[in-house]
């Protein structure tokens, strides 16, 4: 623990605002796997699949009746598009896909901006560092040569820790945005098949 502590110290006054990314970071990526592990628990694939299938005959009362109280996003985002059907059901199922996106996408940004932010807070250190190192050279020359390298040490630690949070960062940060990528595919694939079924149902009547 003194090691990382004497670490923290060493590395000069930008090691606070990479703490604090540190701790945003973090705190980021738990609510987004919760989020998401979340989402996972509440999937229903076979209900969607019964939905779709009962909306090739116009079943609207049985749709109605076996979704009740279902917690899928798809299911519910089917439900809106046939709530709406003799309106708009894809313009119904569109806004409500924009708002379960919104909801996918939070905290997203900040993520990115810490991706990007650290690494440079870790130059700014690094330039501190090197500009503390030749203040010493200038003042003392050779004659202490460990007051020249506590300001290396100090331009290496910073380095170091604002590219460990952004490599920490980058892995989930993409594996979130490719889950993303997926729903809004499997959002897509329900929604029009949903749009081609009540399309059938309506020429046949």
């Amino acid at each position: 623990m003194n090691n990382y502590y004497d670490l923290f110290q060493n590395g000069g006054p930008v090691m606070w605002p990479l703490l604090l990314c540190s701790i945003t970071v973090l705190t980021v990526i738990l609510e987004r796997a919760l989020f998401w592990f979340s989402l996972s628990r509440k999937r229903e694939r076979q209900l969607m699949d019964t939905v779709l299938t009962l909306a090739e005959t116009g079943q609207w009362k049985v749709i109605k009746e076996q979704t009740e109280g279902s917690r899928d996003h798809i299911v519910h985002l089917l439900i809106v598009g046939i709530l709406h059907r003799d309106y708009d059901m894809g313009r119904a199922m569109e806004a409500e896909a924009e708002e379960m996106l919104q909801r996918m996408n939070r905290l997203m940004p900040i993520l990115d901006t810490m991706i990007t932010v650290t690494p440079l807070l870790g130059i700014f250190g690094t330039v501190l560092g090197i500009i503390s190192s030749f203040d010493m050279l200038g003042s003392s020359g050779l004659a202490d040569p460990k007051l020249v390298t506590s300001g290396i040490a100090q331009a290496l630690i910073t380095t170091a820790t604002g590219l460990g949070i952004a490599i920490i960062a980058v892995i989930p940060y993409n594996y979130f945005n490719s889950r993303i990528s997926h729903s809004i595919h499997i959002m897509e694939k329900y929604a029009t098949s949903l749009e081609v079924v009540y399309k059938k149902l309506e020429n046949r009547s």
